[in-house]
């Protein structure tokens, strides 16, 4: 099994920063393209930013040039800088990570439990 353990959520003021952190653990072979995807109230969960392996990224178009996506591969672990932070931002965000299972060979996605990024006005 695989755990995603997310962190750095957090109430900030419009213009602020925060950084979350997400963590994979368990019997992990290898990971694929991780990922942030959040979801506001009374929305639909929407990708926010993912990264392969090999360190490409993409972003949704209402992020762009405010967040940045980092992994360090080492840890196993990825990352979101947020800045510029806006009241919209505003949503639980979810780490997603593809792992190749070192017991079982197959490829599966996994979530985080989610972390609350609050932006005030």
């Amino acid at each position: 099994q695989v755990q995603l353990v997310e962190s750095g959520g957090g109430l900030v003021q419009a213009g602020g920063s925060l950084r979350l952190s997400c963590a994979a653990s368990g019997t992990i072979f290898s990971i694929n393209a991780m990922a942030w995807y959040r979801q506001a109230p009374g929305k639909q969960r929407e990708l926010v930013a993912a990264i392969t392996s090999g360190g490409s990224t993409n972003y949704a178009d209402s992020v762009k040039g405010r967040f940045t996506i980092s992994r360090d591969n080492t840890k196993n672990t990825v990352y979101l800088q947020m800045n510029s932070l806006k009241p919209e931002d505003t949503a639980v965000y979810y780490c997603n990570a593809n792992v190749r299972d070192s017991t079982t060979w197959r490829n599966n996605n996994y979530w985080g439990q989610g972390t609350q990024v609050t932006v005030s006005s």
